[in-house]
């Protein structure tokens, strides 16, 4: 089951380190990582979203590779991965999986200016190690889907006490 993990940083610098964190332990097959999202709420009050993620891109790819494969059987590869990739770009684009834009954005108007959250959806089972590896980093609890007790051995990792009542 995926479990969402929101957590605030005072910067997009840490957020984004966080970030290369949970990448980094996803190729070494600690976590599934679904979704991973930086957002960023800027000096002039603007939210800007840093997506790890881009399903249009992975989508083109993927497009390109069938139609090519489609293609070599009528003999035409390019036009075959040119079709593929455009119609593996709009699927992809059209089907957004992951985190919802709308709550990764009304969490941004809700943090100071200069401040960033990293919003992660994502399975493991190597929760210990993955709590070593991004717990000096700090940071604040904003939202979770765990339960109490593992909410709790979450913010201990990052320093901070019980959330207030």
């Amino acid at each position: 089951m995926s479990t969402l993990v929101a957590i605030a940083y005072p910067d997009v610098q840490t957020a984004e380190q966080v970030r290369q964190e949970l990448i980094a332990a996803t190729k070494e097959h600690l976590l599934t990582l679904e979704d991973a999202v930086v957002v960023e709420h800027q000096a002039d009050g603007k939210i800007k979203l840093h997506q790890a993620l881009h399903p249009a891109a992975r989508g083109a790819a993927g497009g390109a590779l069938w139609g090519g494969l489609i293609g070599l059987l009528f003999l035409a590869p390019f036009l075959g991965m040119a079709f593929g990739a455009a119609g593996g770009a709009l699927g992809g684009k059209m089907a957004d999986v992951g985190v919802a834009d709308d709550f990764v954005k009304s969490l941004g108007e809700r943090m100071p200016a200069g401040g960033a959250a990293l919003i992660a959806l994502g399975a493991t089972d190597a929760r210990d190690k993955l709590l070593d590896r991004v717990g000096h980093y700090g940071g604040h609890v904003i939202q979770t889907s765990l339960s109490g007790q593992e909410e709790a051995q979450l913010r201990q990792a990052l320093g901070e006490g019980a959330p207030a009542a």
